[in-house]
């Protein structure tokens, strides 16, 4: 059996590669069927704000990438409540919420954790 994978996207979308890197290993992953998770912490917690403009950070957007997450079998999509309160974002319905608590628990269900 695969082992599963969980993904830590710490970065703002626009930030440096580390936003883009995170999504494009949560989809491969998803496209092989890897039993896999996306936990959205700190200033990643941005990825998920609603009508970013890529184009004036002259960058891609990343919201087509987020979208497509259910089409690859992504159904574990979390989001660190602190982090969302902390930068003043509201939870999408995208996402389940997760207090510092439940994220620990979260992490000791996985066999391997990337944080970007």
């Amino acid at each position: 059996m695969a082992k599963s994978l969980l993904v830590i996207s710490r970065q703002a979308p626009w930030s440096g590669p580390s936003a883009r890197e995170a999504l494009d290993i949560v989809l491969a992953g998803g496209a092989f069927d890897l039993p896999i998770g996306l936990l959205f912490m700190d200033d990643g917690v941005f990825q998920l704000a609603p009508h970013q403009d890529a184009k004036a950070v002259q960058q891609k957007d990343l919201s087509a990438n987020l979208q497509a997450l259910g089409l690859f079998g992504i159904d574990e999509v979390f989001a660190c409540t602190h982090s969302l309160a902390v930068r003043g974002l509201t939870l999408p319905a995208s996402a389940e919420p997760l207090d510092n608590h439940a994220i620990t628990q979260l992490i000791d269900r996985y066999d391997q954790v990337i944080t970007l």
